[in-house]
């Protein structure tokens, strides 16, 4: 990185505007011009926030791919995308990059709409893999000819559909190749030495053909021609099983390379270019470094996944410090509130699927280490995990992002509801999220979990409801598997008190109206409160309910209401199919007469990465929007229309 003083120069970055610019330049430029993708990276970033560490390990590794491989006609598929970055640079999006993570700019991962460089669009982890073994097939039945690359990151592959993706390629035998970018192992230098020149001369093509020769003469040998193979095979196996960790992949059907150093691109180049012809599958081993060229980011661990607007000489946030403290954030409100819980209950303890720092579980774990378990990037296990547990009287609380719970879908129906097992689900990012795009919003829960025989499924207004349906759910509803969905980001900022009981399923008014009735969930009775009094300005009385609950619905209060009002609409940030406003709905008009009732919520689409903020007022579903919705339902001729 340059000095304050001394400007970086580019001498060839800004000549590359495809992967083609690239491989015209000789080999002995690419150091150059890996040096210059970081750079830009790093000044990009620093101005407008997003995924950081990820991308700066991968430089080296993806100039060496786009290098090596004829893309777009060859393909690679990168897993989830917060290493997409030197990629998009690399693939005519350079100019592109300030505008990432914002509304009508780059996503912030890769996207199949965005350009014919972004094979396969992931936000989760663990499907390149996957993804790219269904690609080879999809060449191979279509009698086509090119190359398939899959780039996956050691932190993906704790999810279980990585093997289940590897094994299958090993059954198929096709010609793909697989880069694990290992940026976590820690591999001393001698080894790193004897296991290149190994890797070197398996992967060489004298090797491989004496291998071929070798195989296909005791082939024709009987009995002798089976003992030579199987000498050869344990040879070959046991000086791998020395001095390389992969054996394993070699007995998924992987030929096995690595590990090598993936910030040196002329090794990488070379071994590139030395297996990208090989017959079955390959993976090859590379071992690279978060932050790589960036001090900051090589040194504080915020840097390692992603960041906001930050000074690029110091690493210093540029972020305006408020005059007043904003209120905690949901995740530091769940943190304390299970640090408080477990004090005095030593049955509860906190499950997370690697991330126990972005759900708030680091803050337990600060106090009660050992209460805190991390299984890695897989959610279907977290879930199976903690119905094992709840069988031998444990509570387990599972803190697992809204849109990745997605994943364990079958595990919550199968391993917890159908045997009434007592499993917290800490249900993470409800709603809207912002920058990180359709791939992250959580707006499916409220569907998939009410759906689901004897499931309790809830979300707090506010940081103290979230503490009581927390203790609620370790202490009273204690029969079957119960969700707490809340929002990504601050809380609202009511007055911390000691945590109670709700009596289940049981809702409140917050505020008595004559000419409509807003019924409100979670997130979503703040900005209905707001609608309230922008209508009362206008003459309009709406009585505003937190439902609480989306499942069970409070039967009581919704009959009452359907008695009282003629016009209802429901507000939730998630998905109006099969979400909290149609459980309303299949209650109501079960009832002799019902009221006209609007479902107001996500509707049928993706929605797009931008601010928070703008997602929300895009919808209509701030306050202002909310109103605006009331007064057409109600018969005011204003026009309504969802940006989406």
């Amino acid at each position: 990185m340059p000095s304050a003083d001394k400007p970086f120069e580019f001498q060839y970055l800004h000549s590359i505007n495809s992967p083609a610019d690239l491989r015209k330049l000789p080999e002995t430029a690419l150091r150059q011009v890996a040096d210059e993708v970081r750079e830009y990276m790093v000044d990009a970033i620093t101005k407008v926030g997003g995924h950081f560490g990820a991308g700066l390990g991968v430089v080296e590794l993806t100039v060496a791919l786009h290098y090596v491989f004829n893309t777009p006609d060859d393909k690679i598929i990168l897993d989830t995308g917060h290493q997409g970055y030197p990629h998009k640079i690399l693939t005519g999006r350079r100019e592109q990059l300030l505008s990432i993570r914002q509304k009508d700019g780059l996503s912030g991962f890769l996207k199949r709409t965005e350009s014919e460089y972004d094979v396969f669009g992931a936000g989760h982890a663990s499907t390149s893999v996957s993804a790219a073994l269904g690609v080879a097939t999809a060449r191979d039945f279509q009698g086509k000819d090119y190359k398939v690359a899959a780039v996956i990151g050691d932190g993906a592959m704790t999810g279980g559909l990585v093997y289940e993706a590897m094994n299958n390629c090993g059954v198929q035998k096709r010609d793909l190749i697989v880069v694990l970018n290992d940026n976590n192992m820690s591999i001393a230098p001698n080894v790193w030495a004897i296991s290149n020149y190994f890797s070197e001369i398996f992967a060489s093509p004298t090797a491989q053909k004496l291998r071929s020769h070798l195989w296909d003469i005791a082939g024709k040998m009987d009995d002798l021609g089976d003992r030579i193979r199987t000498v050869a095979h344990r040879v070959e196996g046991g000086l791998k099983a020395i001095i390389t960790p992969g054996m394993l992949f070699e007995a998924l059907g992987f030929k096995y390379f690595g590990p090598i150093n993936g910030h040196n691109i002329h090794n990488l180049v070379d071994m590139m270019n030395k297996v990208k012809d090989m017959k079955g599958p390959v993976l090859l081993h590379v071992i690279t470094q978060k932050g790589k060229g960036y001090a900051p980011a090589e040194t504080d661990k915020q840097f390692l996944h992603a960041i906001g607007k930050i000074d690029k000489i110091t690493g210093k946030s540029l972020a305006k410090s408020p005059t007043l403290a904003p209120p905690p954030t949901y995740q530091k409100v769940f943190g304390e509130a299970m640090t408080e819980i477990c004090k005095t209950n030593p049955k509860v303890l906190g499950i997370t699927a690697a991330m126990p720092d972005g759900t708030g579980l680091d803050i337990l774990a600060k106090t009660f280490p050992e209460r805190v378990i991390d299984v890695g990037i897989a959610e279907g296990h977290a879930v199976t995990f903690a119905a094992g547990m709840a069988t031998e009287g444990m509570i387990p609380v599972c803190a697992i992002y809204s849109s990745f719970l997605q994943r364990a879908f079958d595990h919550i129906v199968h391993d917890c509801a159908i045997q009434h097992l007592h499993v917290v689900f800490a249900l993470d990012r409800g709603g809207l999220v912002g920058a990180d795009g359709p791939t992250h919003h959580g707006v499916l829960d409220y569907g998939y979990l009410r759906m689901i025989q004897g499931m309790i499924v809830m979300a707090p207004k506010d940081e103290q409801e979230l503490r009581n349906m927390l203790y609620s759910s370790i202490n009273d509803y204690t029969t079957a598997p119960v969700s707490i969905r809340y929002p990504r980001g601050n809380s609202v900022g009511v007055e911390i008190k000691p945590m109670e009981s709700l009596p289940l399923g049981k809702g409140e008014i917050l505020r008595d109206g004559l000419d409509v009735c807003i019924i409100a969930i979670g997130k979503m009775v703040s900005e209905a409160m707001k609608a309230a009094e922008l209508l009362a300005i206008e003459g309009i009385s709406a009585e505003v309910v937190n439902a609480r609950f989306v499942k069970p619905l409070d039967t009581e209060l919704l009959s009452d209401i359907a008695h009282r009002f003629d016009k209802i609409i429901t507000v939730e940030d998630g998905q109006i199919q099969g979400g909290f406003g149609s459980a309303v709905l299949e209650y109501v008009t079960t009832l002799p007469l019902y009221p006209d009732v609007l479902l107001h919520g996500i509707p049928d689409v993706f929605v797009e990465h931008g601010t928070q903020e703008e997602q929300f007022a895009d919808l209509l579903l701030d306050g202002a929007g909310i109103a605006t919705v009331v007064k057409q339902f109600i018969g005011f001729p204003e026009v309504v229309s969802v940006v989406v």
